[in-house]
């Protein structure tokens, strides 16, 4: 009896150990596997303020045509905008609606061009683009956010759309043969003294793929075509662009005499590219090639969103991983992604080959300010989406929206546990807030899954899960880096 009483000790003692260890093991699996997410409704649209100077004005000459100033350390800080700021008075339902159209049809554009076979980072291939339509004031991809910009001496303030996907500074200029309506004043070159023209035979002239020449004016004429057939002609010059109070010297750009079919209400478009005549590419030695920003939310109680030009554009918490290079097509930030995570546990239907760069300069991953919705590829999509939709079986499903394909009825609630999302590029793991991927598409409640698939070998990060985040480009060491928390 005493045997039985022994053996029947031990064996409650060993279930009772059991039960503890599958009691601690699971909460500290739900600690590490599950995040909450604070329920917010669709934003409503976001307002601008800023001031066009500010006292203290510094000036910096182009390293092209002279000596780099000596202030290495110096930087440039802008706010940035999302571009439904300049919208008129919609709702938050229509607001959202429009930035799902012109993110499909950038998509497009950018695999449109990615696939061009000697694609250039100037001279786009006419191929399926941007719908022509205008959405907002802004005609279909015109880029997700804009600043403002003082252009000439004395400087002219206008709105200019900042892009990550193309290389060129361009800006309508008078007199115009053909210019589409934008908020300010179109820009007249004849009342700047700091506006020159570049000759037909200078070597600034030759870094265009396609250069024109003026027989008449013996000066260089540029051209940029986009997907849709949409395109800027005019002078290839050079002109002091003012970020509030830092005046930069002689930044090529284009400056556009005929600009049909695209930025409808910009001034124009500061490219951000990786290419040799982008803005950061031009001010690298003064800036130590260094630029970043941060994407707030968009909602009234985020932070401003901004960007920043210099050794201050590094935060000491940022995750490096190195930059690739397409041997086709320089304008892009290519990444190399291992893989995703779900709830603490790779997906294993997600492997580094799905996302290759091949020799070719096929497929890849790019990191794009302009894009909303992150894609991948198709087989990649679908692996993450199934195994989120395991972790988040105790959510009731909701309709497909627009591109959506998994949604969630999450009406009545304030928040919600989901599976974490873990990013794996080479070098830095990049944990997503939960809001950077399960995001309101209406008022009603519904919330969907924000990535998407596409049949094309080029995925694509987008701005939503770039949200909060402050993304560094550090091109003198050639990587790209996120910081979290990183627009305080």
């Amino acid at each position: 009896m005493e045997g039985k009483t022994r053996n029947a000790s031990t064996l409650f003692f060993s279930f009772t150990c059991i039960f503890l260890f599958l009691s601690t093991t699971t909460t500290l699996s739900t600690s590490l596997q599950f995040q909450t997410l604070t329920l917010n409704p669709l934003p409503n649209k976001p307002t601008i303020s800023w001031a066009d100077t500010e006292p203290g004005t510094q000036t910096f000459t182009d390293q092209t045509t002279s000596e780099p100033s000596s202030s290495a350390t110096t930087f440039l800080s802008v706010q940035l905008h999302h571009i439904d700021a300049l919208s008129s008075d919609k709702s938050s339902q229509d607001l959202f609606n429009s930035r799902l159209v012109r993110d499909a049809a950038r998509v497009k554009s950018l695999i449109s061009l990615a696939a061009t076979v000697g694609g250039t980072n100037l001279t786009r291939a006419r191929g399926p683009g941007f719908s022509s339509s205008v959405i907002s004031g802004l005609a279909q991809g015109s880029g997700e956010y804009f600043t403002r910009l003082g252009v000439g001496t004395p400087a002219r303030y206008v709105y200019m759309v900042l892009d990550t996907g193309s290389d060129i500074v361009w800006i309508q200029c008078a007199p115009c043969i053909k210019c589409y309506s934008q908020t300010d004043p179109v820009f007249d070159p004849t009342k700047s003294r700091s506006f020159a023209n570049i000759p037909c035979g200078s070597p600034l002239c030759r870094r265009l793929d396609y250069p024109g020449c003026s027989t008449k004016k013996q000066i260089c004429l540029y051209q940029v075509s986009y997907g849709d057939g949409s395109f800027t002609v005019g002078e290839f010059s050079t002109e002091t662009l003012t970020f509030r109070g830092t005046r930069v010297g002689r930044v090529v750009l284009g400056c556009g005499h005929d600009n049909e079919g695209l930025f409808v209400g910009a001034a124009g478009l500061l490219g951000l590219g990786r290419g040799r005549l982008s803005f950061p590419s031009q001010i690298g030695r003064r800036f130590n090639s260094k630029f970043s920003y941060c994407l707030g939310d968009r909602s009234a109680s985020s932070r401003p969103s901004s960007i920043v030009f210099g050794d201050s554009a590094i935060s000491r918490t940022t995750r490096f991983t190195p930059l690739l290079s397409n041997p086709k097509l320089d304008t892009f930030y290519y990444v190399e992604l291992l893989g995703i995570s779900v709830g603490g546990t790779r997906v294993s239907g997600i492997s580094a080959s799905l996302f290759k760069l091949d020799s070719t300069g096929n497929g890849g991953v790019i990191i794009d300010s302009g894009t909303s919705v992150t894609r991948l590829t198709r087989a990649a999509y679908v692996a993450l989406r199934d195994a989120f939709l395991v972790g988040a079986s105790n959510l009731k499903r909701a309709p497909e929206f627009s591109l959506f394909d998994t949604c969630f009825d999450l009406s009545g609630k304030t928040e919600v546990k989901v599976p974490t999302v873990v990013l794996h590029f080479r070098g830095a793991d990049v944990p997503l807030p939960a809001s950077n991927y399960l995001i309101p598409v209406d008022n009603s409640g519904s919330f969907c899954f924000a990535f998407a698939g596409t049949a094309s070998g080029l995925s694509i990060i987008g701005n939503i899960q770039q949200q909060g985040f402050r993304v560094v480009y550090d091109l003198a060491t050639s990587r790209v880096g996120f910081a979290p928390r990183g627009c305080a």
